[in-house]
């Protein structure tokens, strides 16, 4: 007995001629991978430099220090 595909062939086949002639890189191809590989981690990387900065401020400044 063989098992039947996930999807049909000709599904698949639409979807590997629209990849291979994206002009893109290959993480950038869906819709939205624009928001897992390019707007995240600038929000990760921006909100760890505002605390970072933060940080640094309240050191040199003596604030929130406990007794």
């Amino acid at each position: 007995m063989s098992e039947l595909p996930f999807r049909p062939r000709e599904k698949l086949f639409e979807q590997q001629k629209h990849f291979q002639n994206a002009h893109k890189y290959t993480h950038l191809k869906g819709p939205l991978d624009k928001i897992t590989s390019v707007a995240i981690p600038l929000a990760l990387a921006a909100s760890s430099i505002y605390l970072i900065g933060r940080g640094i401020y309240n050191m040199s400044h003596g604030i929130g220090k406990k007794e």
